[in-house]
């Protein structure tokens, strides 16, 4: 034991109290503790005899947080999610080590002071996936052992000091085998992930290991092994789970502390919520399902054991609920304690104190609730969190204030339409809001949502057996032709137009084409909006669809005032669409009618989708392109589906940013009016700038153009549910151009040749809705010349369809996903090392730009008078809202007057090549620049 990293330990021991001195905390229900930073896991550790909080923020640093609220220390780490974190004195020094498992792959070791004692990774081939959890086990002679394990397929055992002690591979025991569609694709043997670690006290002392694994993060109830110290085989195997869906908590208690310990599960999922009770010694279980906690949502159910008495009762924490029940879990026990928003986590420390993660809404708090004091329920009921919350709500108040008195500035157009498909007649179309929206403005224009059974039609003589016998489980094929007709139709009444679902992957084929052709005869001229989500090849025979279906409506949809509201999901706007199957849609013939939109779900490329529709919109290939805010959005990881958002911010902040870039469809469920209400005031005013695509003047002049998909890149990102897909040779020896695209890698690095990182400053896979380019906007488009190019297709050249700076300065490379080819189609460049041509192609082209911005915000430019552009930017935080600073820095204008559109406000400049705006938490500003050429 005497390494270096050992005589660390001890050393940073001698201090690691220091900063402790004065912690307090006693007497109270509820202690809110301000970080200023977006909190997602906490934990309980003590140094010296005191306790402390251990706190990982959205962004990866770690903080040591006293319970007097104030912050002893900040660790930075590798600036990467921290996807789990134990504690634990591992020198027996009275001062716990803090073990993080990071998504680049690494544990780290804190010491109680936060400075980094030793970190471990697998191997140092620079494509490690992420660790994914950690724990600490003891055998016999109370040595400890370290354990920790991830989405590489194994688990490890380390010494104290970091040292490697064995690698056990899951192939070697796992029982879980693959399942579903695509089960025939995957891996042969039986292998699995590592989703929980955690100890079992054993009478002599000892731990015994028990892990939860996987294969299937959305869908896999996985297993439970059990192992004593450092074996390579477990000593029990659960079997197939019996639980009801994904588990995405695992806590370890005693609950009558009579030594005998059960392990509570938690789901991760929607409408599914529950704890289930596993016994570690008989692997019986035991289910609570919650019920009646609210609007169904996408929720981590967390559960741990509070007093009662003599007894105790089972606390979960579900969403914005608390619900207790008796040990005997019967339903009349049930106490349910409903707060006002969801949290990132629950630890219980040492003394049964909650300890509570900062707001799913981008909060930023850490709060303390003893449930041993009384009027903890109520003080859960009126937790009203400080911080970030709070300066939220502020600076929206503040926004629309100044829209009551905002006039648009005379120069500028009038308001485009903007198409929202949300409304029903019965709900927010009643909403006072939006009432006055519709007898003032002309933009947005509300549809009316509507829905029915689905078609109960003859598909015998259809020649796809898939199609002929697919349905989708979750609707009613109960109605005939007229009775659909019946449904539908009367919804145009007192209506601009109606907006329904017309399909869906799981079944494109709910209504027969000529009963929807008969819907749009009878819109008499109004809008439609056919909504067709997840169409892909996902059981195969797209070609069948394309061709019998999706083409001919869409030909009949641009004779008729209608669109296909195209909600694919994964890499579609940057793959699929350019399979020759689809070139339709890519030439430009259904420009009219096709409307490309994302249904972006634990997809974790949002960057990509964005610039995939823009690029075929600013091509001409489409004429409009839509967006989409939904519960799901967050969703990026589902075994960790802390997706319960009540100030959807992220969801105004989105919509704010797409509608910048020129998307004038809006696709919105379980909206809140009176926060994200403000984006649709500001586009009816005009503060919101909705550009026309040869109005946006941030574009880049760089352009990466798609041929045909790399057939891996494409089953790659499609491969979003299974977790067990890493192959170390392999991604080493094969760079992407886009990578890191399947479920292997949540919230991992990007490689410094990816796309993502070196073209949209993004550095991670995980939720960047609202994304930087800071040196503009880099389109992903149709190939515009050479061998790729379609030089006959009906939408033209792109050129025509953009503003007029972009004619002679345009510079095009090419790319299936994988690598980079010649225009010629007679060269191919290696991912990993042409991107450095690209990345300073893109450099060198901003300066023909009239602007860019760099920092942490989100942008958009685009000109709206003959001396007047439009910047408009976003905090770019999506889950993480910050106050931050633009620096806007410009190139090929002069600016004479920079003047904040909503306050009126005009912002100094100290010189004419740059100036510095700083953006509201949780806001945008929208900037007029009056400038000469």
């Amino acid at each position: 034991m005497n390494t270096p990293a050992f005589t660390k330990l001890l050393v940073t021991a001698v201090t690691a109290v220091v900063w402790l001195c004065g912690s307090a905390f006693a007497g109270e229900a509820l202690k809110s503790i301000e970080t200023g930073h977006t909190i997602m896991k906490v934990r309980s550790a003590s140094a010296g005899g005191a306790a402390f909080i251990v706190a990982s923020t959205y962004e990866g640093t770690v903080l040591g947080v006293r319970y007097d609220g104030s912050i002893g220390w900040s660790q930075p780490l590798s600036g990467y999610m921290n996807h789990d974190i134990w504690c634990e004195d591992l020198t027996n020094d009275g001062n716990d080590e803090i073990l993080i498992a990071n998504a680049d792959g690494a544990i780290y070791c804190l010491s109680a002071s936060g400075n980094i004692l030793w970190e471990f990774k697998p191997n140092e081939g620079g494509h490690v996936p992420p660790m994914y959890a950690v724990c600490v086990i003891r055998d016999a002679k109370q040595i400890p052992y370290v354990v920790c394990g991830g989405f590489d397929k194994s688990f490890y055992y380390l010494l104290a000091n970091g040292q490697l002690v064995k690698e056990v591979k899951s192939r070697d025991y796992s029982t879980i085998r693959p399942f579903g569609p695509g089960a025939s694709h995957l891996p042969k043997v039986n292998v699995h992930t590592i989703n929980f670690l955690r100890p079992v006290p054993q009478p002599d002392g000892s731990d015994v290991l028990a892990m939860h694994a996987s294969n299937n993060h959305m869908q896999g109830r996985g297993a439970i092994y059990q192992f004593k110290p450092l074996a390579d085989q477990p000593y029990m195997d659960s079997g197939k789970l019996q639980v009801p869906t994904v588990v995405g908590d695992f806590n370890v208690c005693d609950p009558d502390g009579d030594g005998a310990y059960e392990i509570l599960l938690g789901t991760s999922w929607l409408g599914k919520d529950a704890m289930t009770i596993y016994d570690p010694k008989t692997a019986k279980v035991s289910s609570y399902n919650l019920k009646k906690i609210g609007s169904a949502g996408y929720r981590v159910t967390q559960s741990v054991t509070i007093p009662d008495g003599e007894s105790f009762r089972y606390l979960m924490l579900s969403g914005n609920y608390l619900v207790t029940v008796a040990p005997d879990l019967s339903a009349k026990s049930e106490r349910k304690i409903k707060g006002t928003y969801a949290y990132n986590d629950v630890w219980q420390d040492a003394t049964g104190r909650l300890l509570l993660a900062s707001s799913q809404s981008g909060g930023s708090c850490i709060h303390i609730l003893d449930t041993t004091q009384s009027g903890w329920q109520d003080a859960f009921v009126h937790l009203d969190p400080p911080g970030k919350i709070q300066a939220i709500l502020k600076n929206t108040e503040e926004a629309r204030q100044q829209l009551a008195a905002f006039e648009k500035p005379a120069w500028e157009r009038e308001p485009i339409p903007v198409y929202s498909t949300w409304a029903k007649k019965k709900g927010i179309a009643k909403d006072k809001l939006v009432q006055d929206l519709i007898e003032h403005y002309d933009s947005p224009v509300f549809l009316n949502s509507c829905s029915s059974n689905k078609e109960n039609w003859d598909r015998s003589a259809m020649p796809s057996e898939i199609y002929r016998n697919k349905r989708d489980k979750r609707m009613n094929y109960v109605l005939t032709q007229q009775q659909v007709l019946d449904k539908l139709i009367p919804n145009y009444e007192d209506a601009p137009g109606i907006a329904y679902w017309v399909g869906h992957g799981n079944d494109p084929y709910m209504y027969q084409l000529e009963t929807t052709k008969k819907v749009l005869d009878a819109a008499n001229g109004k809008k439609t909006v056919l909504i067709l989500p997840e169409l892909s090849d996902t059981f195969g025979d797209a070609g069948y669809v394309i061709g019998d279906l999706f083409n001919p409506l869409a030909e009949y949809a641009a004779e008729n005032n209608a669109n296909i509201f195209f909600r694919s999901k994964n890499v579609f706007w940057q793959g699929d669409i350019y399979l020759p199957e689809w070139s339709n849609v890519v030439s430009g013939r259904f420009a009219k009618s096709v409307v490309p939109s994302m249904e972006e779900t634990t997809d974790r490329t949002m960057e990509l989708s964005l610039v995939g529709r823009m690029g075929l919109w600013a091509s001409g290939a489409v004429d409009a392109w839509g967006m989409r805010c939904s519960r799901d959005n967050p969703s990026f990881d589902r075994s960790r589906q802390h997706s319960y958002q009540r100030l959807p911010n992220h969801f105004l902040r989105t919509m704010v940013f797409s509608l910048a870039n020129g998307s004038s469809y809006m696709n919105n469920t379980y909206v809140d009016m009176d926060h994200m209400g403000l984006a649709l005031e500001l586009v009816a005013k005009g503060a919101l700038f909705v550009p026309k695509r040869e109005e946006i003047v941030s574009f880049s002049p760089v352009h990466l153009s798609m041929k045909t998909p790399d057939e891996h890149y494409l089953s790659n990102a499609v491969n979003h549910k299974v977790t067990t897909y890493y192959d170390r040779d392999f991604e080493e020896q094969n760079p992407f151009v886009f990578g890191r695209t399947n479920a292997v890698w949540p919230a991992a690095p990007n490689t410094e040749w990816d796309f993502s990182r070196y073209a949209a400053g993004v550095a991670d896979r995980r939720q960047h809705f609202i994304p930087p380019y800071p040196r503009g906007t880099v389109l992903i488009t149709p190939p515009q010349a050479g061998v790729f190019a379609d030089l006959d297709a009906p939408r033209g050249q792109m050129v025509d369809h953009l503003h007029p700076l972009y004619r002679d300065i345009m510079q095009e490379f090419i790319s299936d996903g994988r690598h980079y080819y010649s225009a010629d189609g007679k060269q191919t460049y290696a991912a990993d090392e042409y991107y450095q041509t690209v990345a300073a192609a893109i450099e060198q082209g901003k300066a023909q730009l009239p602007l860019t911005v760099a920092g942490d915000v989100a942008w958009v430019a685009a000109q709206s008078a003959d001396n007047h552009l439009r910047l408009t930017l976003v905090d770019s935080g999506y889950l993480n809202p910050q106050a931050r600073t633009a620096l806007v820095q410009f190139h090929a204008v002069k600016p004479i007057k920079v003047t904040d559109v909503l306050t009126g406000e005009r912002l100094e400049m100290t010189n004419t090549d740059s100036v510095a705006i700083d953006v509201p938490l949780g806001l945008f500003r929208f900037i007029d620049i009056e400038f000469t050429k």
